[in-house]
């Protein structure tokens, strides 16, 4: 049994490493650059740009799990940190609500910014702003107690830049970042996606989660083929092999024996047979063909039509570091 805070403890000291907490559509992010100046301890990292804290109790259950990400030879490893159903569920307020001073902020000069709930009803995170603005803060008081989407504060929130703080039973991610007009992209770094076409959408039928738990935040361990903002890099095989020891220790046995049997059959030149077809099968065929791919060279023919899944099989939360 892998203790899912000293997991913690570890992914947290490696800067390759990045972070989410919330579900598809109200999703915080974490990452950092390799020689970027942080602060902390061993469970809290903090840069200019954001910042992480991650606490789970002895209740938590880890996942580790590979998805394919878009066309091509790419995938997403991440290691999701589960709980029981009535522990990882949060407050899941449904309108605009002041909260008070955020007296857990992660730098002692935000502890006397307000934090203000955006009502977003997503049940394992409450997705917040802080903010001193005595003016956003009034705008705020006025649309109190309706929904963000009924009022104009979601474009003076836009406008304005306050922090952003997510929270979910197992910690928070806060971002300093400022928040991207329209048309302009998200930073580099910490940044929030608030999606509401996505809100109430849970992981996608090719994420295996532990039965009776759901995921509150997400690592992103070191990816053999891109770095936590998605950018290839050369590939690296010692972190192919590491993130394949977390699948020993902390993913589902069935699909990583599968795992080992694609590759054998591939390498021994043998043709498909009995692959499964259900979502988790098929995502695990396809990831283990596109490493394949990347190790050994052109994939074999016959097996080439296993590494693609159809749109609606890939995970809607997005690959944040998908190489």
């Amino acid at each position: 049994m892998v203790d899912a805070r000293g997991l913690a403890r570890e992914l947290l000291g490696d800067p390759a490493t990045g972070w989410s907490m919330g579900p598809p559509g109200a999703i915080a992010e974490f990452a950092r650059d390799p020689d970027e100046t942080s602060d902390g301890d061993a469970d809290t990292v903090v840069t200019g740009r954001g910042g992480i804290r991650l606490d789970p109790p002895p209740s938590a259950v880890l996942a580790a799990y590979e998805t394919p990400a878009r066309p091509g030879l790419r995938w997403t490893q991440a290691v999701a940190f589960c709980l029981p159903e009535d522990e990882a569920h949060c407050a899941g307020r449904t309108t605009v609500t002041e909260l008070g001073p955020d007296a857990d902020a992660l730098r002692a000069a935000d502890r006397g910014a307000v934090l203000v709930d955006l009502g977003l009803g997503t049940p394992t995170v409450d997705a917040c702003v802080r903010t001193a603005d005595p003016e956003l803060l009034a705008l705020v008081g006025t649309h109190a107690g309706r929904s963000l989407f009924d009022t104009a504060l979601a474009r003076e929130l836009v406008a304005r830049s306050p922090h952003r703080v997510f929270l979910t039973a197992v910690g928070r991610v806060e971002v300093y970042s400022p928040i991207p007009g329209p048309d302009e992209r998200s930073p580099l770094g910490p940044h929030t996606h608030l999606l509401p076409h996505l809100i109430g959408r849970g992981p996608g039928p090719t994420v295996p989660l532990p039965a009776g738990h759901e995921a509150v935040a997400h690592a992103y361990p070191a990816h053999p083929a891109a770095d936590h903002l998605g950018r290839p890099h050369p590939f690296a095989a010692d972190r192919l092999a590491a993130f394949d020891a977390l699948l020993d220790a902390v993913g589902d046995p069935l699909l990583r024996a599968l795992k080992e049997s694609v590759r054998d059959a591939v390498r021994a030149g043998r043709a498909p047979a009995e692959l499964p077809h259900d979502p988790l099968g098929r995502a695990v065929v396809a990831v283990t063909l596109r490493q394949l791919a990347r190790t050994d060279g052109p994939t074999p023919a016959d097996w080439r039509p296993y590494r693609d899944l159809p749109a609606e099989l890939l995970d809607p939360a997005g690959d944040p570091n998908a190489g």
